[in-house]
């Protein structure tokens, strides 16, 4: 499909995508959700309100019950003083308690105290239930919820007469009780901040529990009282305000589809800067990048089938196909650099091994050739007590003249072991020599991590990945393109590759896994890179942890291990300005190796064209 025709087809099938959607969405999804919203805050009103309810009447058996356990109270129950009553029972002494009625019992249900009266004018009220003789049957429990009394419904709770330390035998039962007035269900509304009323003592049957009108939105709730029956039931009404404010928003976005269409011109304009022109510069910019030798990891990757797309994949496909050549000749390049380096290196010690073979082949020889072992005999012969005289006095000359030469061979041995010293010291300087030609400086390409881990593990033995999974951190493909010194970095990771298999064989087990990570250290004068790979294998002992990369030490056995690798790793690692480490929380817990390396001077973290 040309992209002309793109463009046209785009344009009209987003306008009319655009209209359908906005008709759609205001039907079906908007004002719906906003209604729902609606009744979602009434339904959590309503909740509020039955919390804040809950609370007074638990307030209220907290009351009753720290009244009925009280001393002066189980007295009286007991010698019946009626100046008990006259103080405790006067409108002064019960407003502070916050009730309408209270009510206390003997055991056989007679009431001794019976008071009533109203918390605004604290006149005396006429309640039905405290003109009784006798508290029912059903009230001399533990209790508390709501009860209807002639007066309306009421907020009760009982608790029995204990002794004042919640101990004692029980000699009648406390009922205090609140009633629900206008007031009282207005501080309840105002407790769970919401709109309250009780629309009947005797809720409907059929009522709703949502009502909606054109301004509010109402949720009916009814109550039980103390024996199960529903006895009111209440009203919560919250203003409609979210669906009005959703019509203005509906009318606001049936404004901007005017609006989007009458930018249709314009968005003509942008759409072909994007389809056409913005993926023409991209190419061109990229072809310039690569010319320039900048970044040969960075791929356009564009999507589609039109003639932009199958261009962009073939410049990715030859671009590939250059980084992969270029990558063989550095690795080549390197290899061939190493062989040099160690023809280098065998000829100096070859130089520097003759004089000290022959030394050694003169003082081997030497040493076979002194009368050691002539004396030896011949101490052996004069210690079993030889009994001829002549023959003692040549076997005690012969010694003497055998240890004379012994003592002459152990005196030229020790120049010859001083030779051996100094020879030695000019093979170890031969060899820093070497080092010190390795330090020269590498060539830094631009590789991604995933990619340089799937190289390592090419050229990691068959046996080594079939005991060992590798599990790639996302934090590699997130860290994007750096600058380093490939072909040391995979020489490294290959290494560790094949410690981590190594310590799983050597834990016993079939199978491992290496978890391999990475992130950007940020630094004011250089990035660095964090390289981390863990595995579950045999672990290394703590005080092994700072010698495991010493030449020649190894947690490993001898015959199979020289403790050359991490060495290696470390001082290749030194000399990229570089440092490296180990972690261990013991044997049998795995081990984490780290290696931090600095990247090329602005290039940390650089993410390839996508």
């Amino acid at each position: 499909m040309k992209i002309r025709l793109k463009v046209l087809l785009a344009l009209a099938s987003l306008i009319a995508v655009l209209i359908a959607v906005e008709i759609v969405v205001q039907e079906f999804v908007v004002l719906p959700s906003f209604a729902e919203l609606e009744r979602a805050d009434a339904q959590t009103s309503m909740k509020r309100i039955q919390y804040a309810l809950e609370r007074t009447i638990e307030a209220l058996e907290l009351t009753a019950a720290d009244w009925s356990d009280w001393g002066e109270l189980y007295q009286f129950m007991q010698d019946r003083n009626r100046a008990f009553v006259d103080t405790y029972t006067t409108a002064i002494a019960m407003t502070p308690l916050k009730v309408n009625m209270l009510l206390v019992a003997d055991n056989d249900g007679n009431l001794v105290i019976s008071y009533a009266h109203d918390l605004r004018t604290g006149a005396m009220l006429d309640l039905e239930l405290a003109r009784r003789a006798k508290m029912p049957e059903e009230l001399r429990k533990p209790l508390h919820g709501l009860l209807r009394t002639n007066l309306g419904i009421m907020m009760v709770a009982t608790s029995p007469v204990l002794d004042g330390s919640g101990g004692g035998h029980s000699l009648g039962t406390v009922l205090m009780g609140r009633l629900l007035t206008p007031d009282q269900l207005a501080a309840i509304g105002t407790q769970a901040q919401a709109k309250l009323a009780m629309t009947s003592t005797k809720p409907a049957p059929d009522q709703p529990a949502i009502v909606e009108t054109g301004e509010m939105t109402q949720v009916y709730r009814s109550f039980a009282g103390i024996d199960g029956v529903p006895l009111m039931t209440l009203r919560v009404e919250v203003p409609r305000e979210i669906t009005h404010r959703g019509k203005q928003a509906v009318l606001y976005a049936a404004s901007y589809l005017v609006v989007a269409v009458i930018g249709a011109l314009a968005l003509l304009l942008m759409i072909l800067n994007r389809v056409v022109l913005d993926p023409i510069a991209r190419v061109t910019r990229h072809a310039v990048a690569i010319g320039e030798g900048k970044d040969l990891t960075a791929r356009l990757n564009f999507p589609g089938r039109d003639e932009l797309a199958q261009l962009a994949r073939e410049f990715d496909r030859m671009v590939e196909r250059v980084a992969e050549s270029r990558r063989q000749i550095v690795d080549q390049s390197f290899q061939a650099g190493f062989a040099e380096l160690a023809r280098g290196v065998l000829h100096n010690l070859g130089n520097a091994l003759t004089p000290l073979g022959v030394r050694l082949a003169s003082l081997s020889q030497r040493l076979r050739a002194n009368p050691l072992a002539d004396v030896q005999t011949a101490v052996a012969e004069l210690n079993d007590g030889c009994p001829d005289p002549v023959r003692r006095r040549d076997l005690e000359e012969f010694v003497r003249l055998g240890c004379d030469e012994v003592a002459a061979t152990i005196e030229a041995a020790n120049a010859d072991v001083a030779v051996l010293q100094r020879q030695t010291q000019v093979i170890q300087t031969t060899l820093a020599e070497q080092m010190g030609a390795t330090r020269k400086e590498h060539v830094v390409e631009s590789v991604r991590l995933p990619e340089l881990v799937a190289q390592s593990l090419e050229i990691v033995p068959d046996v080594c990945r079939q005991r060992l999974v590798l599990r790639e951190d996302e934090s590699l493909r997130k860290v994007g393109v750096v600058r380093v010194a490939r072909t040391v970095l995979r020489l490294v990771l290959q290494n560790l590759i094949i410690n981590a298999a190594d310590a799983v064989r050597d834990a016993g087990r079939e199978r491992g896994e290496l978890h391999v990570a990475a992130e950007i250290l940020r630094g004011e004068k250089r990035d660095e890179l964090h390289l981390r790979c863990v595995d579950d294998g045999v672990g290394i002992p703590r005080d092994a942890l700072m010698r495991v990369f010493e030449k020649g030490y190894s947690t490993k056995s001898p015959q199979t291990n020289q403790g050359i690798g991490l060495h290696w790793c470390a001082n290749s690692i030194a000399s990229l300005g570089g440092r490296m480490w180990a972690v261990s929380d013991g044997p049998g817990r795995g081990a984490a190796l780290h290696v931090i390396l600095p990247l090329a001077t602005g290039q940390a973290g650089t993410v390839a064209l996508s």
